[in-house]
């Protein structure tokens, strides 16, 4: 028997199940609103049993897994993404999980006023991200590291494979 809880992506104004509708999230599972008030969280339901990528034992060795880590972070990504597209959206962090839909609630009614006034200040703008890369001028010795293209299968990996070394 498995046990689920929600798998929370963002907190959105309200927003269509038409917008909902297509996206998977880290599990592969459908995408769904849990609604309070004027706010929207986006949820998925996962697997928390022992057997259950999720559960906390599992989830440790996951997010030690770069493969499974990077799989995960993009889908989560995307139902993040794909909501604020559409409407005014605040991510939350990979891997937040609470045990049911009251609980999201919860949630939202003691976050309720900080998101509330985030939705508002980001309403009818758009974020972009710009990288620069450049070559270090304090080791002209060093190989420079190739840059995988935006996109590129495994560029994820190959990051958070850097900033492990890096940290070390």
């Amino acid at each position: 028997m498995s046990e689920t809880a929600s798998y929370l992506y963002a907190v959105a104004a309200p927003v269509g199940d038409d917008v909902l509708g297509g996206l998977r999230g880290v599990a592969g599972e459908p995408v769904r609103a849990v609604r309070h008030r004027d706010l929207v969280a986006v949820v998925g339901t996962v697997d928390v049993g022992s057997d259950g990528a999720f559960g906390e034992e599992a989830l440790a060795r996951n997010l030690n897994d770069l493969d499974w880590l990077e799989a995960a972070a993009r889908a989560h990504h995307a139902v993040i993404d794909g909501v604020a597209r559409a409407v005014p959206a605040a991510p939350l962090r990979l891997a937040t999980i609470v045990a049911d839909d009251d609980g999201v609630r919860d949630r939202l009614e003691r976050w309720h006023d900080g998101l509330r006034r985030a939705l508002d200040e980001i309403a009818g703008r758009a974020e972009w991200s710009v990288k620069v890369y450049a070559p270090e001028t304090s080791a002209p010795d060093a190989v420079a590291e190739p840059v995988p293209a935006a996109g590129a299968p495994g560029s994820g990996a190959a990051y958070l494979l850097r900033r492990r070394a890096a940290a070390t």
